[in-house]
């Protein structure tokens, strides 16, 4: 598994490779995938969720009652409750997205796949993620998942990440470049 060591290795990647190893026992590596791709996704869309997980004041029984009422919602398989009762009984809630992002990462590594993250400044085309897609593939020479997401930021261009590959071609990075060349 490709760079699984260096995952592994932090306590998100610990808490991420006990969940898959469990997950793997019992058949459910992609159901519990979609749970924490949708948790993921709701971390990132609800300022008050977020907060939530990070809020240290929060008591345990409280962070387990809130979780419990998210994965009631989310409709959530009954490992990953139990996996968030346990976050939120050892108040690591708030490692909750890294986990996410390392058991998506270990679960890719295990099926030979890349995950690309890919910023740019407007919303990319079917056709175009199709594209980058296929150029990833040649390139890294396995299948590539890619995440798109949008940052205005960039103004033109994109930031593509592969692990510890990253591949900036966004126009505010050249216009960074430019001005610090003619500043000598």
């Amino acid at each position: 598994m490709e760079n699984s060591g260096g995952i592994k290795a932090s306590l998100q990647g610990r808490y991420a490779s006990a969940l898959f190893d469990l997950a793997s026992e019992n058949g459910t590596v992609s159901a519990v995938e979609t749970d924490l791709d949708n948790i993921g996704q709701a971390i990132r869309e609800s300022d008050e969720f977020a907060a939530l997980i990070r809020n240290p004041q929060v008591s345990r029984e409280a962070s387990a009652k809130a979780m419990d009422a998210v994965c009631g919602v989310l409709g959530v398989s009954q490992l990953t409750k139990n996996f968030l009762g346990v976050l939120a009984a050892n108040r690591r809630l708030a490692a909750l997205p890294e986990v996410v992002r390392a058991f998506a990462a270990i679960a890719a590594a295990q099926r030979g796949e890349a995950t690309a993250e890919v910023a740019s400044a407007h919303a990319l085309t079917d056709e175009q993620v199709e594209q980058l897609r296929q150029k990833l593939e040649a390139r890294e020479g396995r299948k590539v998942k890619i995440k798109t997401s949008v940052d205005p930021e960039l103004l033109g261009g994109l930031v593509v990440t592969i692990g510890s590959k990253r591949i900036d071609s966004s126009i505010r990075t050249r216009l960074n470049s430019l001005a610090q060349a003619m500043k000598g």
